[in-house]
């Protein structure tokens, strides 16, 4: 004869089973039990590991009931369970619920509590346990293959700026890799996990021990700027990176790149036409306006070098404002050549940032303005060409510079966790009111006027040939966010950067 004394919820009083009968069949026979005796008697066979009996209170229980049950506990090595129920709750005449905690002992990796829901319902007239996987685990559809393996977890996750999650995968995998591998602590920690695999569903690890929680670690990027950037770019004829700024404080708010690795930091390219920009703030540091007069023919000889505009426009006598609204490729080669010479060409380049260190927090390569060997070199250089190299962080930072009238360094994670060279001070650049003005005319009348980009916008387009062609650019800045477009071989900036740009500020709101 057996018999049990249970204690039930929601302060029903014991029930004492008698007569040989199990506390399952009992209940199991009697229309009369209450859903809180039910869920009462179900608790109580679990805590004592009486599968049968728990079977027995469960409406139309699956054929391997037991053996879900056993495959967890074997599959984690389960030496103990304790059970926490709360008072029934119903949901409808027919229909209640009792939530509980589920505690299980794991040998040698401690304790594993989460809370799940028992529910419950009147069939054929008794109240039975209508039974789920979910029951065992939260969320689980079939039959679930348990096991504890050993693993290795991130000890610093890189986060939004405000704390929001970054996708781990896709364009911004590399550059959250690099983060975590410059942090000044271990990379990751090995730890052992409760992993689940639901069906066909991939393995998941749903308790980890052994580990220190994970630190966050907040990045200066913007969620909304990234997924407007990676919509932008995933819409690009070829493979392009978006990259963009705060003026005002150098903090990257976005970075989308196609290119491969971290092309977007370290990948250099002649800048084309967007390096005007940097002729012009020469050109202006040297006494010059936007208003200045200038001539833009079709072509031009220049220290023995021969510089042609881009489909043989000419624009005759302007100025500097029109020039490189139209870019004028023998405009800026000319009076670079005949005005400016090489030092002050390459302090111009300086101060937007050529050659300096880039990007504290993840690698970035310099850009490259070497000494021009010959006024034909200077010339090149004068429009982005020959030897001249940037990559598109570098051109957004140019743009940035133009926009806040200081270049700053820029910088992916806070000031306080970029160290030794992170506190670089802002260096004015001289002019840029007419930069600006210059710039703006790109937009309004001049190489991106067709290009479909959203209201105060202004930037400079650039289509920078090499060895198989041209890569397309553009660069510019709207409403505190500067950026730069690049296209790989992606042909003419006016036509392919600039549209691209657009798609990302107005997806960018």
């Amino acid at each position: 004869m057996r018999s049990r004394g249970l204690v039930v919820l929601a302060g029903v009083l014991a029930v004492v089973l008698v007569a040989g009968l199990t506390a399952g069949r009992l209940l199991r026979r009697s229309r009369n039990a209450t859903a809180a005796e039910v869920a009462a008697a179900y608790f109580g066979a679990w805590r004592d590991g009486d599968l049968e009996d728990m079977r027995e209170l469960v409406a139309g229980p699956p054929a391997d009931f037991a053996a879900q049950h056993r495959a967890l506990s074997r599959g984690l090595r389960v030496n103990g369970i304790a059970l926490e129920p709360r008072p029934v709750v119903a949901s409808g005449r027919d229909a209640a619920t009792a939530e509980f905690t589920v505690t299980r002992s794991l040998a040698d990796h401690g304790d594993w509590s989460f809370r799940s829901v028992l529910r419950l319902g009147r069939v054929g007239g008794r109240w039975r346990v209508l039974w789920s996987p979910s029951t065992l685990y939260p969320g689980l559809k079939g039959k679930g293959a348990w096991s504890l393996g050993q693993v290795r977890v991130a000890a610093a996750r890189p986060a939004a700026r405000d704390g929001g999650a970054l996708p781990e995968d896709g364009l911004l995998a590399p550059y959250l890799a690099e983060i975590i591998a410059n942090l000044d602590e271990d990379a990751d920690q090995t730890g052992w996990a409760v992993e689940l695999r639901d069906g066909n569903r991939p393995l998941r690890l749903v308790k980890v021990f052994g580990v220190k929680k994970t630190r966050t670690v907040r990045t200066t990027l913007d969620r909304s700027l990234q997924a407007a950037a990676e919509k932008a770019v995933a819409a690009a004829s070829g493979q392009a990176a978006i990259v963009a700024v705060r003026p005002s404080s150098g903090e990257i708010l976005a970075v989308a790149d196609e290119l491969g690795g971290l092309g977007a930091f370290t990948g250099l390219y002649p800048p084309g036409s967007t390096f005007k920009v940097v002729t012009a703030g020469a050109l202006v540091a040297d006494g010059a306006g936007a208003g200045t007069g200038a001539d833009c023919p079709a072509s031009v000889v220049t220290a023995q070098r021969t510089i042609r505009n881009d489909d043989d426009h000419a624009l005759g006598r302007t100025t500097l404002r029109g020039a490189l609204a139209a870019s004028c490729n023998t405009t800026f080669a000319r009076l670079a050549v005949e005005r400016l010479g090489a030092a002050k060409l390459a302090a111009s380049a300086r101060r937007f940032g050529f050659g300096a260190p880039i990007a504290p927090g993840v690698g970035a390569a310099r850009g490259g303005f070497p000494d021009p060997r010959s006024g034909a070199e200077l010339a090149e250089a004068a429009i982005g060409q020959g030897r001249v190299q940037a990559s598109p962080l570098l051109m957004a930072t140019v743009a940035a510079a133009v926009a806040d009238g200081s270049r700053r360094a820029p910088r992916i994670l806070p000031e306080k966790l970029i160290g030794e060279g992170g506190g670089e001070r802002p260096r004015p650049v001289p002019g840029t009111p007419a930069l600006r003005a210059m710039m703006r005319a790109v937009v309004i009348e001049g190489t991106a006027a067709s290009a479909g980009l959203p209201d105060a916008v202004a930037g400079k387009t650039g289509t920078a040939e090499f060895g198989g062609g041209s890569h397309a650019w553009f660069i510019g800045y709207r409403a505190g966010v500067a950026f730069a477009v690049f296209v790989s071989a992606g042909g003419s900036g006016p036509k392919v950067a600039a549209p691209l740009a657009a798609r990302f500020l107005k997806a960018a709101g």
